[in-house]
């Protein structure tokens, strides 16, 4: 009975150790991860998530994790589980702020960002940059975006094992293609608004020139701000596909770009 009893505790503390060190790296992804990390979630429903995640990965995990670490194992181990997890996360957090970059891009164009820009909040963005971020979020979440980061996390495992940090160059040569690709993503989202606005503003110019004694400023002013609101409302599902096809080609390749 107590021999039992003995492999039973044992079997649960390495259960509970694997746990911890899957925890360590969904957990600080976690503060970070599109739609499950937003700054608007509760830290209790946040906390919840990790947990579920953790729940989901250990089991897939548990062959690739350290066996009965020792405790200066286990203080690597923390050190770059929660480094892994953080750069995960932040991989994919580039994809939201793709979306603003766009937005802010195309508020700037058609003359939508003080007119719909909003002052309150630690990061205010013009309209633009919060609707698309919020229908990239909706969108991603009704694309199983839940199942594609659980299989991302089982996957890291074989791509940074646990307890190694990642080398330096690694980590600087695919951090600095991301930050690259977020913003040529976030110019190709807003580069039909920039665009349009370009030839718009030729063309009003092109009529001033022709018709000095005509009020360009307030038959274009309306005009333009009609106009990018109507292609706003045409682009944006067109936009969000395009964003949506990166962010599963991201998933399915999180090292894309690393040396």
């Amino acid at each position: 009975m107590t021999a039992d009893l003995s492999a039973l505790l044992d079997l649960g503390r390495d259960g509970l150790a694997a746990a911890f060190i899957v925890f360590l790296r969904i957990g600080a992804a976690m503060a970070v991860l599109p739609a499950f990390g937003e700054q608007m979630i509760p830290r209790r429903i946040r906390l919840g998530l990790a947990l579920a995640f953790t729940i989901i990965v250990m089991p897939a995990a548990a062959p690739l994790l350290p066996a009965d670490p020792t405790v200066p194992q286990m203080a690597r181990i923390l050190g770059a589980e929660v480094a892994i997890g953080l750069a995960l996360g932040l991989g994919l957090r580039l994809f939201m702020i793709a979306l603003q970059t766009a937005g802010a891009m195309a508020a700037q164009a058609t003359s939508l960002a003080q007119i719909f820009g909003g002052s309150a909040g630690v990061d205010p963005q013009p309209a633009i940059s919060h609707l698309l971020t919020i229908a990239g979020l909706a969108l991603a979440v009704l694309a199983d975006l839940h199942v594609r980061i659980a299989e991302a996390f089982i996957a890291s495992y074989t791509t940074f094992p646990a307890g190694i940090f990642p080398h330096a160059s690694l980590i600087a040569s695919w951090g600095t293609f991301r930050v690259a690709e977020t913003f040529a993503l976030g110019f190709t989202l807003s580069a039909p608004f920039v665009v349009a606005s370009l030839v718009y503003n030729v063309a009003l110019g092109v009529i001033n020139r022709a018709m000095p004694q005509l009020m360009v400023a307030f038959v274009g002013a309306p005009a333009l701000t009609f106009g990018g609101l109507a292609f706003l409302f045409l682009a944006v599902p067109v936009l969000l596909q395009i964003w949506l096809a990166g962010l599963h080609l991201y998933l399915g390749d999180p090292l894309r770009g690393a040396p």
